[in-house]
């Protein structure tokens, strides 16, 4: 099986490689995401993905909570 890199594209419009994402946290119709190994701080640290700006990249992430 092909090890396929992935790309996720933020609120905003940064686009973050899914192999070095630390963790994700689900709020309603939007995902933080944490990118850094000593973690994040919620909202201030995170990158913001919502279904509404860019359904493309919180389709990919929230295959993960299925």
């Amino acid at each position: 099986m092909e090890n396929k890199t992935i790309y996720i594209k933020t609120d905003d419009n940064k686009v973050l490689n899914e192999k070095y994402i630390t963790w994700i946290k689900k709020i309603g119709d939007c995902m933080e995401v944490c990118m850094k190994i000593d973690g994040c701080v919620l909202k201030t640290s995170t990158h913001t993905i919502c279904k509404l700006y860019n359904l493309d990249s919180y389709n990919k992430l929230n295959r993960k909570f299925e």
